[in-house]
């Protein structure tokens, strides 16, 4: 997937790809998700190294602290300005499988888990009552609700409910598709101002993408495959901020 296999390996691999169209699938839609991270995260990787974590500045300031040992220092100075480089630049970068999810991930994950499984109440309010869905919404978090349309990714909306966060509410929206596939999006206020990459993290079969924009929190969660979530999660943070910049 990352191009780095010696030309007689790649070959075989893509023999044995050939032979196994669904292996292959699944490479290519974690290239795809790949190149689309690294479209997104390149403005954060090329931001610069701060001074505090230079190697010249860490070298130097060991030098003078530990005179006598200055092989070690200077080691030691190296391994941590190349291990500090590395957390800056990757700093908001997604989790991988497995990785410890946020708090509000970990919240989204669960309500998840709660609510799809229901076959009588999965929603408090339904599609069919959007209009008082938003209104209901927008007035108990406080601040306007969007409903995006997921059509054009195959989900439908089912309807919404609100869900106790800490102190606050949070808002659940819960989509399906014709496989009975269901998704959920999940708000909440966030941090004030700013804007934050997608984060992915995944908890056993569940997987999910979270970010933060303008004062809110929000996370997609479904069973699927992480590059039709990150499909979702991009149409969604296109009509909640195109949204917000016409009201504006």
């Amino acid at each position: 997937m990352d191009g780095r296999l010696d030309p007689g390996r790649r070959a075989r691999v893509e023999a044995w790809l050939a032979a196994h169209p669904e292996a292959a699938a699944r490479v290519a839609a974690d290239r795809e998700v790949r190149e689309r991270l690294r479209a997104r995260l390149a403005p954060v990787a090329d931001e610069p190294i701060p001074a505090r974590l230079r190697i010249a500045n860490l070298a130097g300031s060991r030098r003078m602290r530990l005179p006598r040992r200055w092989p070690s220092a200077a080691a030691a100075a190296l391994l941590l300005a190349l291990g500090g480089a590395a957390g800056w630049a990757g700093r908001g970068a997604v989790p991988g499988p497995g990785a410890h999810a946020e708090p509000m991930t970990q919240a989204a994950v669960s309500a998840f888990r709660t609510y799809v499984v229901e076959a009588a109440h999965p929603v408090e309010v339904r599609a069919d009552g959007s209009t008082d869905l938003v209104r209901w919404l927008s007035a108990r978090l406080g601040r306007p609700v969007t409903v995006p349309d997921l059509r054009a990714q195959g989900f439908r909306l089912m309807g919404g409910r609100l869900l106790p966060a800490g102190d606050e509410p949070a808002a659940m929206l819960m989509y399906d598709d014709d496989r009975g596939t269901r998704l959920t999006l999940y708000s909440r206020a966030g941090p004030t101002g700013g804007r934050g990459v997608f984060r992915y993290a995944r908890a056993d079969d569940v997987a999910a993408f979270s970010w933060i924009d303008a004062g809110m929190s929000y996370v997609v969660t479904a069973r699927t495959d992480e590059a039709r979530l990150l499909r979702v999660a991009e149409a969604v943070d296109a009509q909640v901020s195109g949204k917000r910049e016409v009201a504006r």
